[in-house]
């Protein structure tokens, strides 16, 4: 099994601006993430980091280019190919973390498990388990009402790995936290992401915690370069 988790290779994209104008986002970008690497991405506001880690996440499709997930080719697959991909292989992490507040912390990880087939009594244990990882064991009945703005990332971030992924995909996933509790979050993500052996690609305005992964990648006028500038 190959150890590349992504691959993506000369992504194209533009949005149409009415006639004859086009916004070319992404212009040939290219990048590898392996398995149990957390690769910073870095770009300012409106660079094209959204819509690329969205074309990784197959959200998105690419004007031109290609995205393999553990070797599969899916960036011209048909919906239903792309839906159980994402279902089973990928992990999405946002800057808001999106629970669903009439359903517990527990609960909130439980629901992704069982819409991929996975029994309740086997969805709970592993829930449990994700939550005592980032030492939210005792939260696990709370509603996300009831916890901090840390403490409800963290429960994203367990949601996002409930299915067990071998993606990883974040967007600002400490950008709506202060300081203090952005590091501790980000500790306890990068843990996770060890302890599991996943891929990660991460985008960040956050340089000093950019700079904390294992590479960083740069978004510059549309290609993916290494290292910060």
């Amino acid at each position: 099994m190959s150890d590349i988790v992504l691959r993506l290779d000369g992504i194209e994209k533009g949005y149409k601006l009415g006639q004859p104008g086009e916004l070319r986002v992404l212009r040939g970008a290219s990048a590898r993430i392996a398995r149990g690497e957390v690769v910073a991405l870095v770009a300012p506001s409106g660079a094209g980091k959204s819509t690329l880690l969205h074309i990784a996440g197959l959200l998105d499709t690419p004007d031109a280019g290609t995205v393999e997930i553990m070797g599969a080719g899916l960036s011209g697959a048909r919906d239903r190919k792309r839906t159980a991909a994402r279902r089973r292989q990928i992990g999405f992490v946002y800057q808001f973390h999106h629970l669903l507040p009439e359903f517990t912390a527990a609960e909130n990880i439980v629901l992704p498990q069982l819409a991929n087939g996975i029994a309740r009594a086997e969805a709970t244990e592993r829930a449990g388990m994700l939550l005592a990882q980032v030492g939210l064991k005792d939260r696990a009945d709370h509603r996300p009402s009831a916890l901090s703005g840390g403490e409800q990332q963290r429960v994203a971030f367990c949601r996002a790995l409930a299915n067990a992924p071998r993606l990883l995909l974040a967007d600002e996933p400490t950008g709506n936290l202060d300081p203090a509790t952005s590091d501790q979050v980000f500790d306890r993500l990068i843990a996770l992401v060890r302890d599991t052996g996943m891929g990660a690609l991460i985008a960040t305005h956050n340089l000093e915690l950019a700079a904390r992964m294992d590479r960083v990648l740069r978004l510059e006028e549309g290609v993916l370069v290494d290292g910060l500038a």
